[in-house]
């Protein structure tokens, strides 16, 4: 993990235990460097619910429920987000899905990445499109960036309550 990495994902530990939010990963292009980053965290334990390394389109439509399809689109990453969300029972889930080369995807090209944050409320629930240059392992690389940057904001807004209602978290 970077140095940066590091920081991001100890502002998220400390976010996620001051407003008792619980957080899951769903990654594909990824490969579980962002749970990775998130375990690495402290009292990761009381806080991170764990993550689904879903790196085939079969295990992406089995067991996250992503529809038939795609898996390089917005919506395989929100449902993505949806499905570990409930899976794994976190109040705020992060999905990542993409093609990282060298070959297109999906008829998507490299470096063409996905990006959701699910937590029940409508704050930016819209999935986020980056394009990333550089090789297999720089767009990896500048994805887990990318997610835990959108996870952190995410954890910056009020929480949301079981009853869909925004709290002071």
């Amino acid at each position: 993990m970077t140095h940066e990495e590091d920081q991001v994902a100890a502002e998220i530990a400390g976010l996620a235990q001051s407003t008792g939010r619980t957080i899951a990963v769903a990654e594909s292009l990824t490969g579980g460097r962002i749970s990775a980053a998130l375990a690495a965290a402290g009292s990761a334990s009381q806080w991170f619910r764990g993550g689904v390394v879903a790196y085939s389109s079969e295990v992406k439509h089995a067991v996250l429920h992503v529809p038939e399809g795609p898996v390089v689109s917005a919506e395989a990453a929100q449902a993505m987000g949806v499905g570990v969300r409930d899976l794994l029972d976190a109040d705020v889930a992060v999905a990542v899905t993409g093609a990282g080369g060298p070959d297109p995807q999906d008829g998507q090209e490299p470096g063409t990445v996905f990006l959701a944050v699910v937590d029940g409320s409508d704050a930016g629930e819209e999935p986020v499109r980056r394009h990333i240059d550089g090789d297999v392992g720089e767009v990896c690389a500048t994805a887990v960036t990318e997610a835990l940057g959108l996870l952190l904001e995410r954890l910056r807004l009020p929480a949301v309550t079981s009853s869909g209602a925004v709290g002071s978290g």
